[in-house]
């Protein structure tokens, strides 16, 4: 197709998509959705659809943020407003062609709110509800909202206009308007975009290459993920207009292979985009060619390091090299190179789509913009949300994420991913941007918060990530090899009782030398869950040395269950319900459990009649029944 002509053709559809007398469903069908059954739903309302012969579309689109709400349908009736249905089931997609299509109502079921605000209905909208309210979203913007596979409604939302505007700018005036952004790296570091791309621009090379990192190996995170799957063109739109500012041609997405729907959209993306001369030669009729190629990594954690990914594009073994050279002068096949993440490069496409000043409007003065962020863990309203950098922490927890479910009390959140650290209660107002979280002993990283309750060891939580980053390292330098393994190990003999008072020091000997000698970002940072646990939890880590007691029954070894005979009516279930018949006690008699066979699996604690409560779960050792 004439590149001139598709931009008029995109604004039509999208105007006739919403603006015409044909009803639509938008099925949120990401990740998140099919697996809780949007995939059913679509079917059911397609099939319906066609058993009644109705002339209705049915699109695809990606995740809204509300995880929680899943699956989620919205409806266009040119009758009724633009409205959002969530924790949809097969009846209820039955019943909105029902009421809201063949009756011209709304059906009162399930209604999440509507697109935009409708003063003729009773209807709160989207933006005004109190997870959506405290957040603005740029680069999610389209998520939810557009069909990912076709091209059209990406560029009727300005989908490649920024590229337009860039392609008439020299790189110079690039560089010079990412710097007015003040758009910082969201791959964690928070280097300013600009002066990294200028590193390159002024390295002279026949060849230079940009590799967007879409490797997303934090546990808990997915906003590259939900941006891919949701949004593909607005990272292919931002990895053009970066590569013509630094003289690229070349290009790699590098995305983990256990995200096959989102590299499904992105392969079908790049094939649009080539089709309709936004990729490949001479793009929009340019002097400028560029092309895109995707690497599937094998979801080693340390290839989001720069040179271990680069070292796995090339082929090798995705292992860390000592920089400098910085890859920005000497990277893929010793070229100048660019590593940017998704969310920088999907920034770079809305500040063109719009201008500097817009985008730095938000933020603070050292962080601009905003951040996508997965909430999960122990809160309400779990999924992804967008939110200027500067929102503090219990905003975006308590007013965002709802709060604590079942009215239980918040300890801590782990931001950054493994990699970050625990900020406690009292530091709740902590704005989220790079030097505050820093402060905290803490990091951004790609933009994982996994919020932890009451019911959290952090002694455990420490141990869990600590596992995490060292059966990730890649074992290259010792401080990371051995130092990550010492440290497990001391944590392991700590949540089983064994650990000693000194050790706690030791730890944090260990984990400030390991930060200091290793190589790359996984060893200097794997130690923060360990160093902020114990300066902000360090009674815990006594009482389970001192007191050998696990407050948040978690530390298995550290439990003792025991059955309280005044409560016990002898009904035998925790009998037959244990694995290893460690329970003593024949039927309508008093029972005990016999602490040399337990296996403190927890199953008698849980199948006791609420009404007995006879079996109790101490938190510490105590002596033994038996």
């Amino acid at each position: 197709m004439d590149s001139k002509n598709i931009f008029k053709q995109a604004e039509q559809e999208w105007k006739t998509l919403l603006g015409g007398s044909k009803p639509a469903f938008f099925v949120g069908n990401a990740t998140c959705g099919r697996s809780a059954g949007s995939m059913d739903i679509m079917h059911e309302l397609k099939n319906e659809i066609a058993a009644k012969n109705l002339d209705i579309d049915v699109f695809e689109v990606g995740c809204i943020g509300m995880c929680y709400l899943e699956p989620i349908v919205a409806i266009y009736n040119p009758n009724n407003p633009f409205i959002f249905y969530g924790n949809v089931g097969k009846k209820d997609a039955l019943d909105l062609i029902s009421k809201n299509i063949q009756q011209n109502e709304m059906s009162q079921n399930n209604i999440i709110g509507i697109l935009k605000d409708d003063t003729n209905h009773n209807i709160p909208s989207l933006k005004s509800l109190p997870v959506m309210k405290p957040q603005i979203r740029l680069v999610l913007q389209n998520c939810g909202i557009i069909d990912p596979t076709n091209l059209n409604h990406y560029i009727a939302n300005k989908g490649y206009s920024g590229v337009k505007k860039a392609l008439k700018l020299n790189a110079d005036q690039i560089l010079e308007i990412v710097k007015e952004s003040g758009l910082r790296g969201r791959g964690g570091a928070g280097f300013p975009t600009w002066k990294k791309w200028q590193f390159c621009k002024e390295t002279q090379s026949e060849q230079k290459y940009l590799i967007c990192n879409a490797d997303e190996g934090d546990p808990g995170a997915f906003m590259n993920r939900s941006l891919l799957e949701g949004d593909p063109h607005s990272l292919l739109e931002g990895m053009i207009i970066a590569s013509y500012a630094i003289g690229a041609n070349k290009a790699y997405i590098y995305c983990r292979a256990e995200y096959p729907l989102a590299l499904t959209r992105l392969r079908l993306a790049i094939k649009q985009a080539e089709e309709n001369n936004l990729l490949g030669d001479n793009i929009l009729g340019s002097d400028f060619s560029f092309h895109i190629k995707i690497k599937e990594g094998a979801g080693a954690f340390v290839c989001g390091e720069e040179t271990a990914l680069i070292a796995s594009i090339e082929g090798k073994r995705g292992m860390p090299n000592p920089r400098p050279p910085f890859p920005a002068i000497s990277g893929l096949w010793n070229k100048p190179t660019i590593i940017n993440n998704v969310d920088t490069l999907a920034s770079i496409a809305r500040i063109f789509q719009n201008d500097a000043k817009w985008f730095s409007q938000y933020g603070t003065e050292n962080s601009k913009g905003t951040k996508s962020f997965a909430l999960v863990g122990k809160v309400k309203n779990t999924g992804l949300i967008e939110v200027p950098l500067g929102t503090t922490l219990r905003e975006i927890i308590f007013d965002i994420g709802g709060g604590i479910p079942n009215e239980k009390k918040f300890k801590a959140v782990q931001t950054g991913g493994p990699s970050g650290g625990c900020i406690p209660e009292n530091l709740l107002d902590t704005p989220v941007d790079y030097e505050s979280l820093a402060k905290a002993g803490s990091i951004m990283g790609s933009g994982g918060l996994v919020v932890m309750d009451e019911d959290t060891c952090m002694v455990d939580v420490a141990r869990y990530f600590l596992d995490f980053a060292q059966k990730e390292s890649c074992g290259k330098c010792t401080p990371c090899r051995l130092g990550t393994k010492q440290m497990l190990t001391i944590l392991e003999d700590i949540v089983s009782g064994k650990g000693k008072i000194e050790d706690i020091d030791l730890l944090e000997s260990l984990g400030k030398g390991i930060i200091k000698g290793s190589l790359c970002g996984l060893g200097q940072t794997a130690p923060n869950p360990v160093l902020t646990t114990i300066r902000y939890f360090r009674n815990e880590y006594e009482d389970h040395i001192i007191h050998k007691k696990c407050s948040a029954r978690v530390c298995k070894e550290l439990l003792h269950y025991h059955i309280e005979n005044d409560k016990c009516t002898g009904c035998h279930i925790c009998s037959k319900s244990c694995p290893v018949d460690a329970i003593i006690g024949n039927p309508k008699e008093k029972h005990t459990i016999d602490q040399n066979i337990c296996i403190k699996c927890g199953v008698c604690y849980e199948k006791c009649p609420t009404k007995f409560s006879a079996i109790d779960c101490n938190p510490g050792i105590l002596k033994m029944e038996v």
